[in-house]
């Protein structure tokens, strides 16, 4: 039953409670007397105990709230039956604990509820056998499982809580307290004639929750064993029509008027007719006005035109942030034009691959000569064509604001990049009446994003499209944290957004200047939570804003405002959906996953692109119909996330970052965010890595702070350090094998951690000094579990060579 089993089932991520058995949650209910009834007959009538039926249901509910179809979870039994003469005298306690698997797949309902009575009768035969015995014939280390299912029989009185024997008179009830260990505890209450839930969950998820999620499993599985047999177990439902409401209906409601149907360029002019002599752009000394920008735009416009653009024709952009890419964006847009943003510090090869994949009509640089361009398309120099001789006026092409606005190109899978189609509709939905930042025409907005990143969407047509000034900061200035600090005092910078990386980076430094800040957002990777920590306590700006958005969903999809933080806690928040956008979060077969399970984020509304450029298959694959709102489009992201009780997002990483360690899935930013919690580190990321032999083994990579104790420690030493701070608060099987000390992350252009190079940083390893007491207590350690470490069962190998792997450590210094 347990031999191919490689994975603890963990429903909701829990695995543990507090000692003390604190932050326990407590629900009760009793089943409705039809469905009772009903269950009961489907019992008799297909020869099997209503404890089968409860079981299924129960393996459902494991099942969906796990991500899992093979589950495992732990089934009381009584103990008597096999016992012995006399055993039915016998005072005292004879029940057993022991893990019971079920396959929630394509199996029809009726079969799989058959299968289900003939393990239930198999696991009699066992009733007295140890759990760490049975634990033993699967492939995991100790927890198996962390839910239980307790089918017991009781009486109403029991229930109530009531005393109906008299046998007990002059004996005063005072109440009485049900605890296990496990986190997540279901009882079923059998009355005889009556049945009810108990359920114990640990925090943060719901008790009353997990009784609505059996109850509707229960009520499904009897509409399938009546109606459809042969329905796939899988299909069965366990969310109650309120929590479906509330999944994808109640928190998805952010409908808000926006100008869905106008062009970006057209909003633009709307504005520089009400502004014109408002200053648009400042570039060092250059102050450009609304009416200027919007003459040289069209003066450029005119030229293309004549140079036969067309509507949805590519142009390329090989510029850096400055008045002149604002210029060429705005002109491209006015002549029905697509625009390409490529970033200069491109290898040539890979600037021609870009060029000829979007099959680009010209190439628009800071001169015809660019020797970075070794291209057979026209490369126009842009400065004499914006500010010579040419028409002025607006050049008033009738176009869609369903149009592609630009093509944006992200790193792809196969290791050639994806073109991702956004249209006009997409950008206005992002910054006008967007429901996570009003935007003023007093508002001063740093522009210091990669052109080629799609945050310079938000930061140039924000500020463009409300009246209000676009600041560029070269990005040289970007990457100094004093002079980045000195440019936002001196221009008055309301709104700065920095990526993950570089906040990390420069929070402490930038100081002062977030404070004179109206809107700071912080995205685009894991955040670095004491960082932000910080910043609330010594240099809060107005509104500290955490965004959470691919590319193919433009910019942002969801926004949490930061107020108040845990340090404890590992994760930010990624918030709820900004308006006109929808999320879900769905299991592997498109259906809502139960709140608080961990689903992966599919995006649909107003901000979704339309797709990826010249790849058909690939864009059927990601952008899918909408099977909850008729004609919207999803984006599936391949994003983990869960909800949190509050029906704010948590993001867990990518469903391709996902590693095995000895038989358990692991997030590494989890062990990073603790990593950061130690007193030496600054940053740190955690990567799966094989070794010689194939096997994955977890590295850290981290930055010590430059004070605190570390730069006295050599390498042996801070590893130690870091690997008893980790092992202190996490499973053994999530400590890293070998940790690598970085001067600092290597960022790509974007600000991204460049995982490439980090893959180049390590260095030679060598033995912890601890090596034998390690191994001697990992030894010890197995054994306490009921673990073997010798013999022919194949774990004493594994353990072994992971207790070996254990004591090898990476230099630090």
């Amino acid at each position: 039953m347990l031999a191919d089993i490689d994975e603890p089932t963990l429903p909701f991520g829990l695995s543990q409670v507090h000692g003390d058995g604190s932050g326990v949650g407590e629900a009760h209910r009793m089943l409705p007397q039809a469905l009772n009834d009903r269950l009961r007959a489907q019992a008799r009538r297909l020869g099997v105990s209503l404890a089968s039926l409860c079981h299924l249901a129960w393996g459902q509910v494991v099942a969906l709230s796990s991500g899992r179809e093979q589950v495992v979870f732990g089934t009381v039994l009584f103990g008597r039956m096999h016992a012995g003469a006399g055993a039915d005298r016998a005072m005292g306690l004879f029940i057993n604990t022991l893990p019971i698997r079920l396959d929630l797949d394509g199996t029809g309902v009726e079969e799989s509820l058959r299968l289900t009575h003939a393990r239930l009768a198999e696991l009699l035969a066992h009733e007295h056998a140890s759990l760490a015995q049975a634990q033993r014939c699967s492939g995991v280390a100790a927890p198996l499982f962390s839910a239980l299912l307790n089918y017991r029989h009781n009486t109403p009185a029991a229930m109530a809580g009531s005393r109906t024997d008299d046998g007990l008179s002059g004996v005063e009830w005072l109440g009485s307290e049900e605890r296990t260990n496990y986190p997540l505890t279901l009882s079923v209450e059998d009355f005889g004639e009556a049945l009810g839930l108990t359920a114990q969950v640990a925090e943060p998820v719901s008790a009353d929750r997990v009784c609505g999620y059996m109850q509707r499993a229960l009520e499904a599985l009897s509409e399938a064993l009546e109606q459809a047999p042969n329905r796939p177990v899988r299909a069965l439902d366990i969310l109650p029509p309120e929590e479906r409401i509330y999944l994808l209906e109640e928190l998805n409601r952010t409908d808000a008027d926006y100008p869905s149907d106008l062009c970006i360029h057209e909003l633009f002019e709307q504005q520089m007719r009400r502004t014109p002599e408002a200053v648009a752009v400042v570039c060092d000394d250059e102050r450009l006005s609304y009416g200027e920008l919007n003459a040289r735009a069209n003066r450029l416009a005119h030229h293309l035109i004549a140079l036969g653009v067309k509507p949805g024709d590519h142009i390329a952009t090989v510029l850096d942030r400055s008045v002149a890419l604002v210029v060429a964006q705005l002109a491209i847009l006015k002549a029905g034009g697509v625009y390409v943003p490529i970033d200069r510090a491109l290898p040539s090869a890979r600037q021609e691959w870009l060029m000829a994949d979007c099959a680009a009509r010209l190439v628009l640089s800071g001169s015809d000569d660019d020797d970075l361009l070794e291209v057979t398309i026209p490369v126009l120099a842009i400065e004499p064509l914006m500010t010579g001789a040419g028409s002025s006026a607006d050049p008033g092409l009738a176009l869609s604001a369903e149009a592609a606005a630009y093509v944006m190109y992200t790193s792809g899978s196969t290791g050639l990049p994806k073109g991702v189609v956004v249209p006009h509709r997409a950008v206005n939905r992002l910054v006008i009446n967007n429901g996570y930042a009003q935007f003023s025409s007093s508002d001063r907005v740093a522009w210091v994003g990669n052109p080629a990143f799609d945050i310079s969407t938000l930061e140039v047509w924000a500020p463009l499209l409300h009246g209000s000034s676009l600041v560029v900061i070269p990005q040289i200035d970007v990457l100094q944290p004093e002079v980045l600090r000195r440019l936002v005092q001196q221009h008055g910078i309301t709104v700065l957004h920095l990526t993950a990386g570089l906040f990390s980076q420069s929070a402490d430094d930038l100081g002062p200047a977030l404070a004179s800040l109206r809107l700071l957002l912080v995205g685009g990777d894991a955040v670095d939570v004491a960082a932000v920590a910080r910043v609330l306590r010594g240099s809060r700006p107005q509104h500290l804003l955490h965004c959470y958005g691919p590319t193919e969903t433009t910019t942002f999809a969801t926004v949490c405002e930061i107020t108040a933080i845990d340090e404890t806690f590992g994760r930010l928040p990624i918030g709820r959906p900004i308006a006109n956008t929808r999320v879900y979060l769905l299991d592997a077969h498109g259906a809502p996953v139960p709140f608080g399970a961990v689903g992966e984020l599919y995006i649909g509304g107003a901000g979704v692109a339309r797709g990826y450029l010249n790849r058909p298959e690939l864009t059927a694959e990601r952008f899918i119909a909408s099977p909850f709102v008729e004609g919207d489009r999803l984006y599936r992201s391949g994003d983990l996330a869960r909800y949190r009780p509050d029906g704010n997002l948590e993001f867990l990483g990518r469903n391709d970052e996902q590693v095995k360690i000895r038989g358990f899935r692991i997030e590494p930013g989890e062990i990073a965010a603790r990593l950061c919690e130690h007193a030496w580190v600054c940053e740190a990321v955690v990567v799966a890595r094989a070794d010689r032999t194939g096997d994955q083994r977890l590295v850290a990579y981290v930055v010590a702070k430059p004070a605190g104790g570390s730069e006295g420690a050599d390498g042996a030493q801070l590893a130690a350090s870091l690997r008893a701070h980790l092992a202190s608060l996490l499973p053994d099987y999530m400590v890293p094998s070998a940790f690598v000390r970085l001067d600092g992350l290597p960022l790509t252009p974007n600000g991204k951690l460049d995982r490439q190079a980090l893959m180049t940083s390590t260095r030679t390893p060598m033995r912890a000094p601890s090596m034998k007491r390690r191994r001697a207590r990992s030894r010890r350690r197995w054994q306490r579990s009921g673990r073997s470490c010798s013999g022919s069962s194949g774990s004493g190998a594994t353990t072994t060579s992971s207790s070996s792997a254990a004591t090898r450590c990476w230099p630090c210094s």
